[in-house]
């Protein structure tokens, strides 16, 4: 695999600046806002099931209308950063996902509101990709898969708050203030990557756009690193570019891998904080206790990826992942025997939170280092798209099934069999490549 590089590997160093964390840290909130979007749907779901009269198949529908645009964005959007500038990007997604929020407050039924949650899904969708790749350059060798698993832990972070905040908003007002919510959040970001986000290194390298030398020599005072007296020379041979470089004889077993695990993980992790807090009801909870579970399962993924973190600096990447979807496929079956037994149902739920959200830091933290720096974020952008479809099928075929009469503990163990798919995949990719 080609580990991320950075200005002629400036940053193979241990050490960080503040410049660096803070670039990360904009990276993390900006994944915040996924985990927020996510949960905006599975926690109004209830109310706007209630005020159109949805049936489960039509409200697995509106979960899945959303991820639909975020797997457009991943694949058709990505490229674009890998032409235009990967920061540019990110102000353009920001952008899209003010819109589509703040016009999703306005739907006055379930076509108008699952369109502009596609149209939302788009910002979200190429922001990631973006955002992702730049988290992995700006972290120095030591840190990389560290600084990748923090960034994937914004999810749930991002999810737990919007969730809680969520739920006080819906405490007084209607499900429509949830969104003007999320269309807030987004429009105060545009500033704080105006301000605090540098463009990617690897794109002022490859791209070369007018003033790529100054500016990159900006960015490595601000890290202080050594300045770049000139550009090293281009390749003799221009590169790939586009999904084509993905699938040279070197990469297409790796690519196609990759994107299978994160179909795998994404098809299992949806139908859990989609569905978790409606099936929790329908086996007999409260609804106060359904939400409780869709929280804790973000407060696991919080730990999880924070501790995942922790351990990819001492521990190879691909067996780390690959414990974490074992975990997380046990921990399934053991939340399905259960049942309505909340002693042990809402622990086992932090244990899947953990493990499903260390699974994911993993697969963020693999997918960026085997691609070129001119195709990185298409590759990412790759791997997240695939993975999105996975996630649009999978609140659509659970909606089916609900209706079909499955019961919720029958789902969860069906939903743990792709983990155990993952595992297998993620240990060939360390067969064919050692990271």
């Amino acid at each position: 695999m080609t580990a991320p590089t950075a200005a002629s590997s400036n940053l193979a160093l241990d050490r960080m600046s503040p410049f660096q964390w803070v670039a990360i840290g904009v990276c993390i909130v900006l994944n915040m806002l996924d985990g927020f979007d996510v949960m905006v749907m599975a926690f109004t779901a209830p109310h706007v099931s209630s005020d159109w009269s949805l049936s489960g198949s039509e409200l697995g529908l509106m979960l899945s209308a959303g991820l639909v645009g975020m797997a457009a964005g991943s694949l058709l959007l990505a490229p674009l950063a890998d032409r235009f500038g990967r920061r540019t990007m990110i102000l353009w997604c920001l952008v899209i996902l003010t819109l589509g929020m703040a016009s999703s407050a306005l739907a006055h039924n379930a076509w108008q509101l699952g369109l502009l949650r596609v149209f939302t899904g788009l910002g979200i969708g190429g922001m990631l990709a973006c955002s992702g790749v730049i988290t992995a350059e700006y972290a120095s060798a030591r840190y990389r898969s560290t600084a990748v698993a923090l960034q994937a832990t914004g999810y749930p972070v991002g999810a737990t708050i919007g969730g809680l905040i969520a739920t006080l908003i819906l405490q007084h007002f209607s499900w429509h203030a949830v969104f003007l919510f999320g269309a807030l959040a987004s429009l105060l970001c545009i500033p704080l990557v105006l301000l605090l986000l540098p463009e990617s290194l690897d794109f002022l390298m490859s791209r070369r756009p007018a003033g790529a030398l100054e500016r990159l020599n900006g960015l490595l005072q601000r890290m202080r690193q050594p300045r770049l007296e000139v550009l090293p020379p281009p390749p003799e041979v221009a590169p790939r570019t586009g999904y084509g470089a993905l699938f040279t004889p070197q990469l297409r077993r790796t690519s196609l891998l990759i994107a299978a695990s994160f179909f795998l993980h994404m098809f299992t992790f949806y139908f859990v904080l989609s569905w978790t807090p409606k099936l929790l009801v329908q086996g007999g909870m409260s609804a106060e206790q359904g939400i409780t579970g869709g929280v804790l399962l973000n407060l696991g993924g919080m730990l999880g990826g924070s501790i995942f973190g922790w351990l990819a600096s001492r521990y190879l990447l691909t067996r780390l992942t690959a414990g974490s979807f074992l975990l997380a496929g046990v921990s399934m079956a053991v939340f399905a025997m259960a049942g309505t037994h909340l002693q042990l149902a809402f622990p086992t739920a932090f244990v899947i939170g953990m493990a499903l959200f260390g699974s994911m830091a993993g697969l963020y933290g693999m997918a960026p280092a085997v691609f070129d720096p001119t195709v990185r974020t298409t590759g990412l952008g790759w791997a997240i798209g695939i993975g999105r479809i996975g996630a649009i099928l999978s609140p659509m075929t659970v909606g089916v099934m609900v209706d079909a009469g499955w019961q919720p503990a029958n789902l969860y163990y069906l939903l743990a069999l792709p983990l155990v798919l993952a595992m297998v995949a993620v240990l060939s990719i360390r067969l064919a490549a050692p990271r």
